[in-house]
């Protein structure tokens, strides 16, 4: 790893137990591949899908977990990349739901654990984008899925909300399960509405009337 006056000195950092060094602007995730660690083929951004590359990050005493792909290297830190989540244990078909009517009944079939949530607040602090993860559950027990597929929805499936639940809630899981039913039942989200209605009101911009 070199060193020049743009970048400054190299970083040195321990991934996956090994002392590595990387350049000031890499993410942990380039660094890591700088040196040697195996790209996946077939999943991630590379591939034009997030791949949630899990990491458990260590600051001195704090230790906290992050995608690798969002953080920056720093100096002395600990990284180490954590295994893909397992298979989903929640098994439905959305074509089971004849209705409206049968979600709220079909939902507390699928996720009876969600109702049991302690608010220890730990999917929230492990989401690395930020989303209100205890309150998108809560409106999933309430019934109120649309409101919750909104709240997930920023969501990249990482599942570290999972991990992080005392519960075994799957609240990645049941942001799915929100998102997935609101399209389903063609309740389309309020922020795509209000900009195509944006859009429709725009002047044309060749003289001719939009369809």
């Amino acid at each position: 790893m070199t060193e020049n006056a743009a970048s400054g000195p190299a970083v040195e950092l321990t991934i996956n137990g090994q002392a590595v060094r990387a350049e000031r602007h890499m993410t942990v995730v380039e660094a890591a591949w700088a040196n040697g660690v195996p790209r996946v083929s077939g999943v991630g951004c590379l591939e034009g899908v997030c791949g949630s590359c899990r990491i458990l990050l260590r600051r001195g005493k704090e230790v906290g977990v992050a995608l690798a792909c969002e953080t920056l290297v720093e100096p002395g830190i600990e990284v180490l990349f954590l295994p893909p989540p397992a298979a989903p244990r929640h098994q439905y078909e959305l074509t089971d739901l004849s209705d409206g009517w049968d979600i709220q009944a079909r939902f507390q079939e699928i996720f009876p654990e969600a109702a049991r949530c302690r608010h220890c607040h730990g999917c929230v602090r492990s989401c690395p984008k930020g989303i209100v993860v205890e309150e998108g559950v809560a409106l999933a027990v309430a019934g109120h899925f649309r409101e919750a597929g909104e709240a997930f929805f920023e969501c990249v499936m990482c599942e570290l909300c999972d991990t992080a639940c005392p519960e075994q809630i799957a609240p990645a899981h049941v942001g799915l399960f929100c998102r997935r039913i609101t399209a389903f039942f063609h309740l389309r989200p309020p922020n795509l509405i209000n900009r195509l209605e944006e859009i429709r009101q725009e002047p044309p911009q060749d003289g001719k009337e939009k369809p």
